[in-house]
């Protein structure tokens, strides 16, 4: 008698299928069970694949699901979290390379599908500078302050201080709106020029400010607000 586990055979054939397309003709369900194939070898991970898309609706809103989030799932704990946050770690760091090591005002959707990548369906606010060098290439991009849903404390004078310390020459300042709507609000506005006045008296031009949300996102340069 085969005493091989039931689902040794799915896998396998899910494997197959994979290779032939890369993945382009599968639901949702089945790229998550090829995540959790390595997570979870000794367990049938179809039914929890299709548990965690019934909570969540999609695969990219399981993606951006927080641990928490997923551990409430019935069968889903760490090892699982790992397996599927891991992914979108990667899709993150993938998305910055494109941006790192060039002009960023050159490669302006390669900047916003990082932002988006980084930012768009956190659920608390996220505060983001990027900090460039003369070229306007990137130095680095650093998170200053994280706050509640609908509101983060940010400290102009802090941001240029660090420009200093990073010998920036310009900053792309971005956070995130968790409501989705991009909209800037009337504190957005005097935030961002408290920020470009504190960097105009040292020489730190601010390119613009990103407001990144589900719904899209709002340029403040665009918009005529800088």
């Amino acid at each position: 008698m085969d005493d091989k586990p039931h689902y040794t055979g799915h896998r396998r054939r899910l494997r197959n299928r994979f290779l032939v397309d890369m993945g382009s003709g599968f639901s949702d369900y089945e790229l998550v069970e090829l995540l959790l194939f390595m997570a979870l070898p000794r367990t049938d991970v179809k039914p929890l694949a299709k548990a965690l898309i019934a909570k969540f609706g999609s695969y990219s809103e399981l993606m951006f699901a927080t641990p928490q989030e997923i551990r409430e799932v019935p069968g889903a704990g760490d090892t699982t979290v790992v397996a599927l946050k891991s992914v979108q770690a990667a899709a993150v760091r993938l998305a910055r390379a494109q941006v790192l090591s060039k002009p960023v005002l050159s490669s302006w959707m390669q900047l916003l599908d990082y932002c988006y990548a980084a930012m768009a369906r956190e659920k608390r606010e996220q505060f983001r500078v990027l900090f460039l060098d003369k070229k306007n290439v990137l130095i680095t991009d650093e998170v200053q302050q994280t706050g509640t849903i609908d509101h983060t404390p940010v400290y102009p004078r802090e941001i240029v201080k660090r420009a200093l310390e990073l010998d920036a020459s310009a900053l792309i300042v971005v956070h995130n709106h968790p409501s989705g709507d991009p909209t800037p609000s009337d504190d957005d506005i005097e935030m961002t020029r408290e920020i470009q006045d504190a960097g105009q008296r040292l020489g730190i031009v601010l390119h613009d400010h990103l407001i990144i949300g589900r719904k899209g996102h709002t340029s403040f340069k665009s918009l005529g607000l800088l």
